[in-house]
């Protein structure tokens, strides 16, 4: 029984942690805000002998010299960073099914930060929930994301319809 799970957003790549993160943290180096689209990377750094991948093979970038990355070839989701000559791999903590488990407990990169990342203002922002709406209507979507937990190798999405 694994003790994490997680893949990509359209669930073509799965994977499964044998044992909890160790040290997760966030990466705030020009890299790491690139290969995730945003501010910083959240990763969960996991010995590789307990992580395998179950469902799908990734793509793979090699982002220097020194470390990969792996990615959903078809949704394009970020799924790990591994220094090449290290036995770790970091997920990033966005793509587990339970990401609220395993908290960073430290910061990296912090000469790249972005200015504006204060979490303290960050709370002071305004906040809503999500809520998306058509011609001033609240609708419901309909989702085509995986869900968070695993699923028979058949799962599809549903399709849009026309």
């Amino acid at each position: 029984m694994p003790t994490l799970t997680g893949g990509c957003q359209c669930g073509a790549i799965r994977y499964a942690l044998s044992a909890m993160p160790e040290g997760a943290h966030l990466c705030h180096c020009r890299m790491c805000q690139k290969a995730v689209g945003g501010p910083f990377a959240a990763l969960a750094p996991v010995r590789l002998a307990d992580f395998a991948w179950t469902r799908g093979a990734p793509a793979r970038f090699d982002s220097s010299d020194l470390a990969y990355r792996h990615y959903c070839a078809a949704c394009g989701t970020p799924l790990t960073y591994v220094y090449s000559e290290k036995p770790w791999i970091d997920v990033t903590i966005g793509s587990l099914d339970e990401p609220e488990r395993v908290p960073p407990v430290r910061q990296f990169g912090v000469e790249s930060r972005v200015p504006w990342f204060d979490p303290a203002a960050l709370n002071r922002l305004p906040a809503e929930e999500t809520q998306l709406t058509r011609a001033g209507q609240r609708v419901v979507a309909i989702s085509y994301q995986h869900p968070d937990h695993e699923t028979s190798p058949g799962w599809a999405p549903p399709k849009p319809s026309a």
